[in-house]
């Protein structure tokens, strides 16, 4: 709550798994769920999950992956979001990189399947009141290629 304040924490994992976290400091109107996971991995996964996510987003594999990411464009969510490897740099939302790889969405309020990203896309009020995102407007084909498009994001 206080601005221009970064809070720093860590954790000490004495045996790997995945486990559930919640926000202890007032940080917004949601905050009860603000939610994270700490996923604890031996050196040699963490790694090879480092390497992929430190490297840039992979091309579209398709024409449907291919319209999507035009349309991440076209209806602006590059504005606030960024993949690395493309033109998208937006600071104000997640990096959508390797969206496809997370476990969840929304501070783990929703697992990251492609009912719920839609879900989070189309309505995100509906899901987390109080978010930042806006809801977005696409008619169907868009949307579905959107949803392909960020599917395709490992």
């Amino acid at each position: 709550m206080i601005p221009g304040r970064t809070n720093v924490s860590w954790f000490t994992a004495n045996e790997t798994g995945t486990f559930r976290g919640q926000c202890a400091e007032f940080c917004g109107t949601q905050h009860a769920l603000m939610s994270f996971l700490v996923i604890a991995q031996t050196p040699t996964q963490f790694q090879s999950w480092l390497d992929n996510q430190t490297s840039p987003a992979k091309p579209p594999q398709s024409l449907s992956e291919t319209n999507g990411q035009e349309t991440f464009f076209s209806a602006q969510c590059h504005q606030c979001h960024t993949i690395r490897g493309t033109e998208a740099v937006g600071q104000n939302g997640p990096d959508l990189t390797h969206i496809a790889s997370r476990l969840s969405i929304a501070a783990v309020t929703r697992e990251n399947n492609r009912s719920h990203l839609g879900g989070w896309i189309a309505n995100p009020q509906g899901i987390k009141p109080g978010a930042k995102m806006p809801q977005t407007q696409l008619n169907s084909t868009a949307f579905l290629e959107l949803l392909d498009y960020l599917q395709g994001l490992e």
